[in-house]
């Protein structure tokens, strides 16, 4: 080429192309940014904000411990067995999710109270049975072992409006802290729940006995990961509850026994203020007789406060 040959012709003639930027490659310093401009053309943008997000943060992650290959390898060695350890009476994902927070944290985001309406909690992993529908007054407590109780309650609008035939889903652990299936051999089927319906006033009732706190179950990757880390796997007793009505708004909740062992260290976290009760002793043998319970028996009562369902997010 001499001085007075244009710049934009080549030897044979031929205007040169301009050089053409093609995707940016994939390196340390900018590797979210890379992997998530891969989304650009996701139709669903709120799938885009949310994988979008997960990608920075997990990148910023990796970036900020400088995670090893052989960590990486035991994570997915470690999820994988999640998986497995999964069965139709067990999930060991919603363990994992529960003992890290997120569970906890998800249902307080969706779930924001205004001090008035009931909290909710964690569903826990053994809500996978369905409960049996049971007349108003009927025990849930199969096997008569443990401390009779009587749990009364009522669903109400925060004005104190009731909520008639508002559905009251209620589950829990045995005297020996298990549920009915994690002990199919030793446990009536579907011990200890109850399906129940309010009445005109909105209110409800029934018979149960205290249940105990209990562990986790520790014989898989979250055991294998509390151990590693130093933490119990006990959560404190309780009773769960799912309240549910036309036109309102489902609250996942539980009701905390106030004198039960680790009420302030629950391994998920669960446990809110506004949820604790004391389940004091009664000596009533005529109230007794009439609930149906020997005497004394031990009592709680729970007013839940649904908000309508338009108000959800």
């Amino acid at each position: 080429m001499t001085v007075n040959e244009s710049p934009t012709t080549s030897d044979r003639g031929t205007p040169a192309q301009p050089a053409q930027a093609g995707p940016e490659l994939f390196s340390e310093a900018r590797s979210a940014e890379v992997v998530s401009a891969s989304f650009a053309n996701t139709d669903d943008p709120r799938l885009q904000r949310v994988l979008t997000s997960l990608v920075t943060h997990l990148h910023e992650f990796v970036k900020d411990v400088e995670l090893t290959e052989k960590e990486w390898a035991t994570a997915i060695r470690f999820l994988t067995e999640t998986g497995q350890k999964c069965s139709d009476t067990r999930q060991e994902f919603i363990l994992l999710s529960d003992v890290l927070g997120i569970s906890m944290l998800v249902e307080t985001i969706n779930n924001r109270s205004d001090g008035v309406l009931t909290e909710s909690t964690v569903e826990g992993p053994f809500h996978m049975v369905t409960s049996p529908p049971r007349e108003l007054g009927a025990t849930i407590a199969e096997d008569g072992k443990g401390e009779p109780c009587l749990v009364t309650g009522s669903v109400a609008w925060p004005d104190g409006r009731p909520v008639p035939g508002a559905k009251i889903d209620v589950w829990q652990a045995n005297a020996d802290g298990f549920y009915d299936v994690q002990q199919p051999d030793v446990q009536p089927e579907k011990n200890l729940r109850g399906l129940f319906t309010a009445n005109d006033q909105g209110h409800f009732w029934f018979r149960t006995i205290v249940p105990r706190y209990y562990p986790i179950p520790g014989d898989g990757p979250v055991g294998e990961l509390l151990e590693a880390t130093s933490r119990h796997p006990n959560r404190p007793a309780h009773i769960h509850f799912e309240v549910s009505a036309p036109g309102m708004r489902t609250v996942t909740t539980h009701l905390f026994v106030a004198d039960s062992a680790y009420i302030d260290s629950d391994t998920v976290f669960g446990v809110k203020p506004s949820l604790v009760r004391d389940f004091p002793w009664v000596d009533d043998s005529a109230r007794a007789a009439q609930a149906g319970l020997r005497n004394p028996f031990r009592s709680v009562d729970f007013a839940v406060v649904l908000q309508a369902a338009e108000k959800e997010a």
